[in-house]
């Protein structure tokens, strides 16, 4: 069954190959890279033949190499630190394999993310949870919810920039309690406003 959902806005039309594939398969080969990354980061070079191969995977999709890491961009501290972690406690084989492999699994998720429909992704995981409904599991509500989870990150992110930028026009401060408390109420509100209206739609289970 099809969820009607808007993209979230990572998602960018084309034609290539890496588009036309289905979403199962893009998904089934994430989930590959997942799990091969425990024998794929014992070895720094495999690393980055995977990183290598994720970037031609956005040349494929015709997207520029920026696009990449602009994917990687919120996590480029916290990459640096593991580098730096693991160098010093054993070498640099580690500083190169540990933080190379996870920007290798966040880059090759925001390329499944770029090429498909957010909608085409909830179906798939709407179809593979289908089989658990013999046991009182509803694979639309699942879809729903994890729909809801996807929608609410760039929602809030959203939300935080506002009360960044009215903080700074009526006050330049900087206080962490005059950013986090606005933002909660207007995030509990807006939470608020989706309830309401996921029970008018009978959604009040």
């Amino acid at each position: 069954m099809a969820i009607g959902i808007n993209t979230l806005g990572l998602y960018r039309q084309g034609s290539s190959l890496l588009h036309r594939a289905p979403a199962v398969a893009k998904l089934c080969a994430l989930v590959v890279l997942g799990a091969a990354s425990i024998w794929l980061q014992s070895r720094w070079w495999l690393v980055l033949a995977a990183l290598a191969l994720v970037l031609a995977g956005y040349l494929v999709a015709g997207f520029p190499l920026g696009l990449m890491l602009k994917q990687l961009r919120p996590m480029i501290w916290l990459l640096v630190f593991i580098a730096a972690m693991n160098w010093w406690s054993f070498d640099w084989q580690h500083a190169i394999a540990i933080p190379g492999m996870i920007a290798a699994l966040v880059a090759a998720a925001g390329l499944v993310t770029l090429t498909t429909p957010m909608s085409a992704l909830i179906d798939v995981v709407v179809r593979a949870v289908g089989p658990l409904r013999r046991f009182g599991v509803d694979p639309e509500r699942v879809g729903l919810t994890l729909m809801l989870g996807i929608r609410c990150v760039p929602v809030v992110a959203g939300l935080a920039r506002e009360v960044r930028e009215a903080q700074i026009a009526r006050t330049a401060t900087r206080s962490f309690r005059a950013f986090a408390v606005p933002l909660l109420v207007r995030a509990l509100r807006d939470a608020d406003a989706l309830g309401d209206a996921l029970v008018a739609r009978g959604f009040d289970d």
